[in-house]
């Protein structure tokens, strides 16, 4: 569980109850957190990663994301499409789609040489839950609002999220 900055939340945060955590806790820049929570990725209901050695990317007003390492996904399952895109905190990343159908929306994404703060996630992969069944302790997880956002979604966080209708200026 992540634990509070000490920075004040926004006045429209939702309060978190109980083992909860408020995005609005999250740090800017993004911090990685190691999770040993059972976190699953499915299509089709066909297994594509199963981990309990994730890691998560915590960013102040975005649900976590979730990074799975490559032992623990099923690469035969993906194919690497030629989309990428640049973030200002960990770089270059590269897409990946399933591999049955190789034409498709990129289902995943990963980091090769990332930089130096997340060289951790180097070779991780993390999925789109609007895309594919994630899963985090048996939980299925929501997609984070916003085409292309890819923060899981749980009942152990609360927001508002960016993404979210009039977050544009977030």
């Amino acid at each position: 569980m992540w634990k509070h900055t000490g920075q004040q939340r926004p006045d429209f945060a939702e309060e978190p109850v109980g083992d909860q955590e408020s995005v609005w806790d999250y740090p800017r820049p993004p911090v990685l957190v190691a999770c040993d929570s059972l976190v699953e990725v499915k299509a089709a209901g066909r297994v594509i990663a199963s981990t309990r050695a994730a890691l998560r990317v915590l960013e102040t007003a975005s649900p976590p994301t979730y990074y799975l390492p490559p032992g623990a996904v099923d690469l035969e399952q993906l194919i690497r499409t030629s989309d990428s895109s640049f973030c200002e905190w960990k770089g270059k990343a590269t897409y990946w789609g399933l591999a049955q159908h190789p034409q498709g929306t990129p289902v995943g994404w990963s980091y090769e040489g990332p930089s130096d703060r997340f060289a951790n996630i180097d070779g991780y992969l993390s999925f789109y839950p609007a895309l594919l069944e994630c899963y985090v302790d048996g939980e299925r997880v929501r997609p984070q609002p916003g085409a292309f956002y890819g923060g899981w979604v749980t009942s152990t966080i609360v927001g508002p999220f960016k993404g979210e209708p009039g977050t544009g200026h977030w």
